[in-house]
């Protein structure tokens, strides 16, 4: 009987980490700091516990239901492209139905959490659904896919200010734009990996539409803007110097993804899809926690 049991956790494990890895758990820090930002800003950093644990259940719920759903829907195009062919659905690691039932458990975490929070996340749950279930479907219809992403990112910065006062106010959007065209971004230069494939498959993206030199214009605009509106923030909340501080490393972190997207930091010698995997990925990570991390130095210190 112990045998058996040791078995059966040892499998549950083994799946639990499959799934982690399909949908990259680890990614949920390109959304989780800036609900947490946002939390810290609207409560002047006091934030009534309860509140905190709903909307982190939500925010971390959503992003990993959504990459599911993006793993599942994808998993034919990802079969068909080199890059992404090693993936867990196309190399038969996993099941579209693992994968879809672990999305539907994850949303029903989501419409919970926010049923608890108060009227207004309820009535816009299926808002969110459309934005961030119809992200996957994007590229099959529209050069504007990268902003769908970011406007279904953001919802995790959006809904923590909703979740906290149940209305909606102009200075909210500040951070949420930040959010979307910083998500947009990074998601443009990351897609330059896929010109041809995209192209070939009649699928829509930036690069594709309008070439790689146009793209990475349209990306460091995006990141430009996303930069404008985080200055911003201290026009709305009880923030200053340290946080403008984390803003300009934030710029500073961003001007250096583009010089390594483009292979001009002496990493020529690096393959360019690892190059484009560094500036769009790893160094992206690292932006949110300095947000993050500027936001309660200046709050608590």
């Amino acid at each position: 009987m112990n045998s058996f049991n040791i078995f059966n956790t040892a499998k549950i494990a083994q799946k639990v980490r499959l799934i982690g890895g399909a949908v990259m758990f680890r990614h949920t820090l390109f959304s989780l700091p800036f609900a947490i930002t946002a939390i810290l800003l609207e409560t002047n950093g006091h934030p009534a516990p309860q509140k905190v644990i709903l909307i982190l259940i939500a925010a971390t719920a959503g992003r990993n239901a959504a990459n599911a759903l993006n793993r599942v829907i994808d998993a034919d195009i990802d079969k068909k492209n080199e890059r992404t062919s090693d993936r867990h659905i196309p190399r038969g690691a996993l099941s579209k139905k693992a994968l879809l039932v672990f999305a539907f458990v994850l949303c029903a975490v989501v419409a919970f959490a926010a049923c608890m929070l108060n009227w207004l996340c309820a009535a816009l749950l299926p808002a969110a659904a459309i934005l961030i279930g119809g992200y996957s479907f994007s590229k099959r219809f529209t050069w504007l896919c990268h902003y769908w992403l970011g406007l279904a990112c953001c919802c995790a910065v959006m809904g923590s200010f909703l979740a906290l006062t149940g209305h909606f106010a102009v200075r909210y959007f500040v951070l949420a734009l930040a959010h979307c065209l910083w998500v947009a971004g990074f998601d443009i230069i990351y897609a330059l990996q896929d010109i041809a494939f995209d192209r070939a498959e009649r699928l829509h993206s930036i690069p594709a539409r309008f070439g790689a030199g146009t793209a990475r214009i349209i990306a460091a605009v995006s990141h430009f803007v996303s930069i404008a509106a985080l200055c911003m923030v201290p026009v709305f909340w009880n923030v200053s110097v340290i946080y403008l501080t984390a803003v300009c490393v934030s710029a500073l972190l961003l001007f250096a993804e583009h010089r390594i997207a483009l292979g001009k930091m002496g990493l020529f010698h690096i393959h360019k899809e690892h190059r484009i995997r560094i500036a769009s990925y790893s160094i992206n990570e690292i932006v949110p926690l300095v947000i993050l991390l500027g936001t309660i130095l200046d709050i608590y210190a």
